[in-house]
């Protein structure tokens, strides 16, 4: 016992150690008491309120209340209900009031009838109220609600009331617990305390002075050897202790100790870092040459002495190693960026811009990329020195840059770190450039006064080669940044050009076979259109961004004054697109040659399309002509009739003179190449002034829209009268041209003109010889009309022939026709489809030169075949009368 007593006296640790939990047990239980106390007053409150305001609440919206306040006695109808809502919710009243506060019901009869006591004028206003009050039955909670009827009228109130001494009894149920809690904290704190004391006693049973010394000698020793300096300053800022990493990082004077700091002769940045009352973590700081990390904690927390401790470690080579690190992070960094943004398209230009951004301002504050012209062009470049290149990409920090803009030549100077870079193929970087500017100003003085002006001093220079060839050089300059370039940032200009310059080199190749392909191309695409006046053409050819294509058009003239429209569609890019293309159109022009109807033609070019692929298919490597379409028409400006066949091409459109479009049903044909399957031909009117338009699939379908939207899109931009074919190309551009084209697109609009009934006529030839006197006088007569005159005799004899033939070899009807148009054109057409064949006779033969003279005298003739049988035809010079306006 009396162990106890002495292990819990105040002298002792162990008993201070109790007092104190002593204390915050019992300020802890005060603290809960009232805090309980005040925490039930509330709740209390506040249920008695929430009661209060639902019994009310709930009495007035009960049916048969609003009729009970409106009949003659509501005292006899509402006391009894609002009786039994008291009862079964707990509360003390349920009182109903009329709107001018007078008591219909009470608990207590002899009150009804009189003036409500408390506030019920909100309630008249459709509001709830809630207030505390001490009545004639003790403190309590009532609530007033008002009573509505269907249209919202207030035509009474109820109000309700509880004493709050009903719910507060969970006060007094929590003080027992509060008070057992109490009395374990204070047996808790007991044997604690006691638990302490024997801890302390077993800790230092047996520690003499001997034992005492040696573990300060140790705690001296590590305190001196660590590689962290120490200070313990005291009160009035004194030095009690100082180790020695302190003494050596801070220069500290022998007799240190018992000195105030300020006389110790710190640097200002440590001083500073040292003012009394300051607290630092981490803080670096310059001592000589150091850089210290600095940490600083008082030791008055908690009832310690006052002073502070202070500890410093030397950051000097660690952070170097740290600054080359994240040096070294950051330009993996730039060097990953860059790689993902140079060489995103195969133009050298914008290679060139990339390759620029990406190193301003992350390496140099300005960078320029010079190319030789033949790399541009997508040449090889040449052998020869280079003395000139152009400057292709140019970017710095500055809007302005004082370099040669883009697009200059810019001259070699010997001399000059590019000139050595490029003699010598290497990269050189030059950390003064003030030489280099003063050869510079020979060429260009302007430009090496702004260098000057803007401060540039450091400069890389790194040669664009891949194969041994030169492509250009990258050159990179600072100014704004005083420190010159180094062997790093040579080393990461080096990695980031030589990539470019393997993406230069495919930008090139592929501008090379890009330009091969297009020059293909537009040699075998019509440089211009025909002379012909049945129609007036326009056309628009749009090749697609990733390369020319197999996309083409064609206006070809017939005999008698008919014009042939022709556009086509080969699947796929590149030069073998383009060469089918080429072909195809060749082999349209010939077929067209022999006058044959576009069923016929398209059959003779599927025909093609199958051997050509039957050819390629013995040929390794070569690949076969698939998804070949074309749209061939006539139209015949005397008959006002467009003949058309479609191969698996979509259809025309026709817009009327009045701007309303329609695209004609024509029999849809196989593509090209599928042999054996048929095509059919439609004929359809056509009025003077249509437009007829023929595109390729690129116009109307893309990736973002299908063909039905596109066909849509087209309507609507032909949908209006009054323009010009050119009008019209620019219009349907404007409205369906996608941004990025990724098919070939070919249009073609062709408005319909007519040739004048005057400047036609025809006669029927009986199968009579004696017949051809009179059509020859009739035809002779006609040309003296049209100003022919001197065009009869060769007419005549022409006709003669022609008819002569007729009517000896071919069956009827026969008959005869002119047409002014361009040429005069004699036509004779019978019921035979023998066409004539042209001979040269011998001297001694007696016939067979007829259709020789003709073909002498004739600047064409030929034979065309129709459903009925054979027109020959021969074209003769009309001169100005096919110009001019007839008598």
């Amino acid at each position: 016992m009396a162990r106890f007593r002495a292990t819990l006296s105040v002298r002792s640790v162990a008993g201070q150690v109790f007092v104190l939990q002593l204390v915050i047990v019992l300020l802890l239980v005060v603290a809960a008491g009232v805090e309980s106390v005040l925490q039930s007053r509330a709740d209390t409150t506040d249920e008695a309120r929430n009661r209060s305001i639902a019994v009310a609440q709930t009495y007035a919206s009960s049916p048969g209340i609003v009729p009970a306040l409106r009949s003659p006695d509501p005292t006899a109808l509402l006391q009894p209900s609002a009786e039994e809502a008291r009862i079964k919710s707990g509360v003390d009243f349920v009182v109903v009031l009329s709107t001018d506060g007078i008591r219909y019901t009470h608990p207590l009869p002899d009150r009804i009838g009189k003036k409500f006591v408390g506030t019920y004028e909100p309630a008249l206003q459709g509001q709830v109220v809630t207030e505390t009050v001490n009545g004639t039955i003790g403190r309590l909670v009532q609530a007033v609600v008002p009573v509505t009827d269907s249209d919202g009228t207030v035509v009474g109130a109820v109000s309700a009331g509880i004493r709050i001494s009903k719910v507060s009894a969970s006060a007094d149920r929590q003080l027992p617990i509060l008070l057992g809690a109490a009395a374990a904290a204070l047996l808790l704190a007991t044997g604690g305390s006691f638990l302490i004391s024997r801890r302390l006693r077993r800790q230092t049973r047996g520690l003499g002075p001997t034992e005492m010394t040696r573990m300060y000698e140790h705690h001296d020793a590590v305190l001196h050897t660590i590689r962290e300096g120490v200070l313990i300053v005291g009160a009035g800022d004194r030095l009690l202790l100082a180790n020695d990493e302190a003494r050596r990082l801070l220069d500290l004077p022998v007799q240190a100790e018992g000195r105030p700091v300020a006389d110790l002769g710190l640097d200002r940045p440590v001083a500073e870092v040292l003012a009394p009352g300051r607290e630092v973590t981490d803080e670096v700081v310059t001592a000589g040459d150091r850089l210290l990390a600095v940490n600083v904690r008082p030791t008055d927390r908690d009832g310690g002495p006052p002073g502070y401790v202070a500890t410093f470690r030397d950051t000097t080579e660690l952070r170097v190693l740290t600054g080359k690190a994240e040096q070294a992070r950051r330009r993996l960094q730039l060097l990953y960026d860059a790689s993902g943004r140079i060489g995103t398209t195969l133009d050298v230009r914008r290679t060139c811009e990339e390759l620029a951004e990406a190193l301003v301002p992350a390496l140099a504050d300005y960078a320029a990329v010079d190319l030789l012209d033949e790399v541009l062009r997508g040449d090889d470049p040449g052998p020869e020195p280079v003395t000139t290149m152009r400057r292709t990409a140019l970017t710095g920090i500055t809007t302005e840059p004082m370099l040669l803009h883009t697009g200059e030549p810019v001259p070699i100077v010997p001399g000059t770190p590019r000139a050595q870079s490029l003699a010598e193929r290497r990269s050189v970087v030059e950390p003064d450039l003030a030489y280099a500017i003063d050869l510079w100003a020979a060429d260009h003085p302007e430009a090496a006064a702004k260098a000057r002006e803007q401060g540039l001093h450091s400069l890389i220079a790194v040669p664009l080669s891949v194969g041994g060839a030169v492509l250009g050089i990258a050159t990179f300059w600072r100014s704004a940044r005083p420190d010159s370039f180094d062997q790093e940032d040579l080393s990461l200009a080096e990695e980031l050009v030589a990539r470019a310059a393997v993406c230069i080199e495919n930008a090139r190749r592929y501008t090379r076979e890009h330009a091969m392909a297009v020059t293909l191309q537009h040699s075998l695409l019509p440089g211009g259109l025909p002379e012909q006046t049945a129609l007036d053409v326009a056309f628009r050819y749009l090749p697609a961004q990733a390369g020319v294509g197999g996309d083409w058009f064609d206006v070809i003239p017939l005999p008698g004054a008919r014009v042939a429209l022709v556009v086509g569609d080969v699947v796929g890019h590149g030069l073998h697109a383009a060469a089918t293309m080429g072909r195809l159109r060749t082999a349209v022009h010939n077929f067209s040659a022999l006058d044959l109807p576009p069923d016929e033609l398209l059959g003779h070019l599927d025909d093609l399309v199958n051997r050509i692929d039957q050819d390629r298919s013995t040929v390794e490597g070569e690949v076969p002509i698939t998804g070949a379409t074309c749209l061939y028409a006539i139209y015949d400006p005397v008959s006002r009739m467009c003949t058309m066949a479609r191969a698996g091409h979509l259809l025309p459109a026709l817009v009327h003179p009045d701007g309303t479009v329609e695209f004609p049903e024509l029999p849809a044909g196989p593509p090209l190449g599928l042999v054996g399957l048929p095509f059919e031909t439609a004929e359809i009117p056509v009025p003077e002034g249509s437009r007829l338009v023929l595109y390729t699939d690129g116009l109307v379908e893309s990736r973002r829209r299908d063909i039905d939207e596109g066909l849509e899109m087209l309507r609507s931009a032909l949908a209006r009268s009054d323009r010009s074919p050119q009008q019209t190309c620019a219009d349907v551009l404007a409205a369906l041209l996608p941004a990025t084209p990724t098919d070939d697109i070919a249009l073609l609009v062709a408005r319909t003109l007519a040739v004048p009934a005057e400047r036609v006529v025809s006669w029927d030839v009986p199968s009579d010889p004696a017949a051809v006197a009179g059509i020859r006088a009739a035809v002779t007569r006609q040309l003296e009309q049209w100003g022919l005159d001197e065009q009869t005799f060769t007419a005549e004899l022409i006709l003669s022939e022609l008819i002569t033939n007729s009517i000896r070899y071919a069956a009827g009807p026969i008959r005869v026709r002119l047409l002014l148009d361009r040429a005069l054109i004699c036509e004779v057409s019978d019921g035979s489809s023998t066409s004539p064949h042209l001979r040269y006779a011998a001297d001694t033969d007696e016939g067979g030169r007829g259709l020789f003279l003709v073909a002498q005298l004739a600047e064409r003739w030929g034979t065309r075949y129709t459903a009925t049988g054979k027109v020959i035809w021969a074209e003769l010079n009309a001169g100005s009368a096919a110009v001019r306006p007839l008598p």
